[in-house]
């Protein structure tokens, strides 16, 4: 009977940590919220949501595996640095729902074509994989994503109403 006792506490312990992972940090925004601008600064690993110039919102997020300097080329695993729009979003995405952003631009295509290479694309503010959002805030442990950047399903959800197609991302 002690040993079953036993067995049990890893299973406790783990219970403990994805409900910690996955409590929410904040209210959430009001429904009626729009956002008209959205700034993500990397090395400080936060997304902000912004109306005429004012905090909405900050959340924290994870990046590209080699998240300092600009995106250059598919596959560097970097977030691109600079002007771009959210121009389309994915409820159907490989991760829980996204929001793309337009890179690359023509600048961005020409310097990678005139060093032989392709800019790349299909950079996306996203939750998690499919299946996984159970780990909640724990993916923020490490970048794990291949230049996009990332955000609890939680976060997706209240980011995805008040941010529509169009607003610009720096």
């Amino acid at each position: 009977m002690k040993r079953v006792r036993w067995a049990l506490v890893p299973v406790a312990g783990l219970s403990l940590v994805v409900g910690w992972a996955n409590w929410p940090e904040q209210e959430p925004l009001p429904t009626d919220t729009r956002a008209d601008r959205v700034v993500v600064h990397k090395a400080l690993r936060q997304l902000v949501i912004q109306r005429e110039g004012q905090t909405l919102r900050t959340y924290p997020i994870s990046l590209g595996g080699e998240p300092m300097g600009a995106k250059q080329v598919e596959g560097d695993r970097r977030t691109p640095e600079g002007l771009y729009t959210l121009d389309y979003r994915n409820p159907q995405s490989c991760c829980f729902r996204s929001l793309h952003v337009s890179y690359s631009s023509a600048g961005d295509t020409r310097r990678a074509r005139e060093q032989g290479f392709d800019p790349g694309g299909m950079i996306m503010i996203h939750g998690l994989r499919n299946g996984l959002g159970w780990v909640g805030r724990l993916h923020r442990l490490y970048d794990w994503t291949n230049g996009c950047i990332a955000v609890t399903n939680r976060e997706m959800a209240e980011i995805w109403l008040p941010v529509p197609d169009g607003t610009p991302i720096e």
